[in-house]
């Protein structure tokens, strides 16, 4: 009888122990989807303020100069932009290694959903971002063709190496040097320094997103090929060669 009870007592501990992993789990596993519905949200707001730059890129180039309203717009987009990224990325990475710590010890049912969702906000963000790069460097070839244009204007036609060159100076002088005495009308001139300046302030913007859309390759392996077309984007503009091994 005395065995009987003790058996009955152990099952019963045992009943227990499994309804708290149980519950533990559950709660486990809500905060995990919390933690999604913040990605998501993050990158889904990237992808509205995305629309919005295009927007005011659109603006910027329509007029010689833009107002600065317009460049203060842009530039709180931008920053708010960098902001749910960062946001973004540090939550994918700390999920990732939760994964990758976790996957040693065992493969249930839980993980796998939580790899799938990895996975998918992952290569959503990627998308995202490309999109985002590629509207910048789509601003900056438009902006660089209008600098060229008036430059001709003035008979100082110049070769995409040598404009490179003068952007790479990052001194909006080299551009007006030996143009202000052509009879170049102020409009022309202003145009060209507030291109020039659209340039800088947008290649300051991808240097500093350089080392997100590096972690945002070492997230998504799948997307290797994707990231390293937009990692060379970034190469030709800003001059990041070294970018290149990180993939070699």
């Amino acid at each position: 009888m005395k065995d009987r009870l003790e058996q009955l007592k152990a099952t019963c501990d045992q009943d227990d122990d499994e309804v708290e992993i149980a519950v533990d789990n559950a709660a486990f596993m809500d905060e995990f989807f919390s933690q999604i519905e913040d990605i998501r949200s993050s990158i889904d707001k990237i992808d509205e303020n995305v629309a919005e730059v295009k927007k005011l890129y659109s603006v910027i180039l329509s007029a010689p100069t833009s107002d600065q309203k317009t460049q203060d717009d842009l530039e709180a987009i931008t920053n708010d932009i960098k902001k749910k990224a960062n946001n973004a990325r540090n939550k994918l990475k700390t999920i990732e290694r939760n994964l990758e710590s976790e996957q040693q010890e065992r493969v249930s049912a839980d993980m796998r959903i939580r790899k799938s969702q990895h996975a998918v906000l992952s290569r959503k963000f990627v998308e995202v971002m490309t999109k985002y790069n590629e509207a910048q460097v789509d601003f900056r070839e438009r902006s660089k063709g209008r600098i060229q244009r008036q430059l001709e204007i003035t008979g100082k036609a110049t070769t995409d190496e040598e404009l490179e060159e003068m952007l790479e100076s990052g001194n909006a002088a080299v551009f007006t040097a030996g143009i202000v005495d052509s009879g170049i009308s102020k409009q022309a001139l202003s145009e060209i320094e507030a291109r020039h300046k659209d340039i800088v302030r947008l290649e300051s913007s991808i240097k500093e997103l350089h080392d997100m859309f590096v972690d945002i390759a070492m997230l998504v392996e799948s997307q290797k090929k994707m990231m390293i077309t937009l990692c060379c984007a970034i190469i030709g503009i800003v001059g990041f060669s070294y970018l290149y091994s990180f993939f070699s």
